[in-house]
């Protein structure tokens, strides 16, 4: 059984930066898995962030809002994995998911709210 759970939300000024932890248990970084961030703005659906394979030196995969401003990064060492957000602005104001999967399995945390705002 895999479990998420995010940490690091809470609320940035236009500009600033956070970041976003997700501790996984269930060995998922042990696996040929992948991990990432979802996030859902108020009123609309999820969307993909950003995602990484675990045991792969693969580039990780963005969103096209994101790039260039969100870093995504693991330390498998740790069973965690991390969303640097920098450059904040409105837009990115929701609530994200940490995500896994593996063996066909999608697992999810139960999201941290992000909120950008003056």
């Amino acid at each position: 059984q895999v479990q998420l759970v995010e940490s690091g939300g809470g609320l940035a000024q236009p500009g600033g930066s956070l970041r976003l932890s997700c501790a996984a248990s269930g060995s998922i970084f042990s696996s040929d898995a992948m991990v990432g961030w979802y996030r859902q703005p108020p009123g609309k659906g999820r969307e993909l962030v950003a995602r990484i394979y675990c045991n792969s030196d693969g580039s990780p995969l963005y969103a096209d809002s994101v790039k260039g401003r969100f870093t995504i990064s693991r330390d498998n060492a740790k069973n965690t994995v991390y969303l640097q957000m920098n450059s904040l602005n409105s837009e990115d104001t929701a609530v994200y998911y940490c995500w896994g999967t593996r063996y066909g399995i999608s697992y999810w945390g139960k999201g941290t709210l992000v909120t950008v705002s003056s």
